[in-house]
């Protein structure tokens, strides 16, 4: 199945959906990386430094892992193509004409916002709006 290139199509039909739950980036190290299946991860990415999990606040609390702050998903619920241009963009500008960070994750359907979880509301309702633009 093909995702969505369209631009104008993307974003009149992101409908973008809040998730209830709390999750926070955690780095952990070469020591810790035998944690990443006990930690059920959204999400990894391998960096230089060391291994960034997105897991919910609760599993890193538990397992004693740091982090800074506690973010919020919003998925937009559209079939977006990986080699789209511009929806990444236009989310951020808008967030951020709010003074709301955005930390992107694009997966293979769907492309999943999180923001810091004070500004959770607020960047919905801005996300909203942009599809009825």
């Amino acid at each position: 199945m093909t995702g969505e290139k369209d631009l104008s199509t993307l974003i009149n039909n992101m409908e973008p959906l809040l998730c209830s739950k709390y999750y926070v980036f955690c780095c952990l190290s070469a020591a810790e990386r035998s944690l990443v299946e006990s930690l059920s991860p959204l999400g990894t990415f391998t960096e230089r430094e060391g291994l960034t999990v997105i897991v919910e606040e609760s599993t890193a609390q538990r397992a004693g892992l740091g982090y800074e702050g506690v973010f919020r998903c919003i998925t937009l619920n559209i079939h977006s193509s990986l080699e789209a241009v511009g929806l990444t963009a236009a989310v951020a500008n808008a967030l951020a004409k709010e003074g709301i960070s955005a930390n992107v994750v694009a997966a293979y359907y769907h492309d999943h916002v999180f923001v810091p979880d004070e500004h959770a509301q607020s960047a919905l309702k801005t996300l909203q709006a942009l599809t009825n633009l």
